[in-house]
C-alpha cells in the first residue's frame, strides 16, 4: 500500500507546558495519550493512544466493567462524569469506590 504511514498506536507529539512523565495521561488537543518516556515541555514525545493502563481515578467513585470515563485534567484523574472532561475510554474492569487508580482502555478515538 503506497500510503500506510504506521500503525498510529503509538506517534510523536510535542510536550505540553510543564512537560510530561512516563506514565502519565495527557490530551494533545483533544486526542488522549499515555507518555511512553519523559520530556520537557517543546520536547518531542512518544505518545501511546491506544491500549489498557492503570491510571489514577477520582476518589469515591465506583466503575463498573465498560463504563465510559473521561479525563478531569484540573484534578488529573479518570471520572465517570463527563461535564467538562474529555473522553479517554473505557473501564477495563470494575473498580472499587475507595481504589485511587483503575484500569483504563484508551479506545485511541
Amino acid at each position: 500500500m503506497r500510503n500506510y504511514i504506521q500503525s498510529g498506536d503509538v506517534l510523536e507529539f510535542t510536550a505540553p507546558s510543564g512537560g510530561v512523565v512516563s506514565g502519565g495521561l495527557y490530551v494533545i488537543g483533544a486526542l488522549p495519550v499515555v507518555a511512553a518516556a519523559d520530556a520537557d515541555a517543546g520536547a518531542l514525545f512518544q505518545g501511546q493512544r491506544v491500549g489498557v493502563f492503570t491510571l489514577p481515578k477520582a476518589t469515591g467513585q465506583e466503575w463498573s466493567e465498560g463504563a465510559a470515563l473521561y479525563w478531569d485534567d484540573t484534578a488529573k484523574n479518570c471520572t465517570t462524569t463527563s461535564t467538562s472532561n474529555t473522553r479517554i475510554g473505557y473501564a477495563a474492569a470494575a473498580v472499587a469506590s475507595g481504589a485511587t487508580s483503575g484500569a483504563v482502555l484508551l479506545s485511541g478515538a
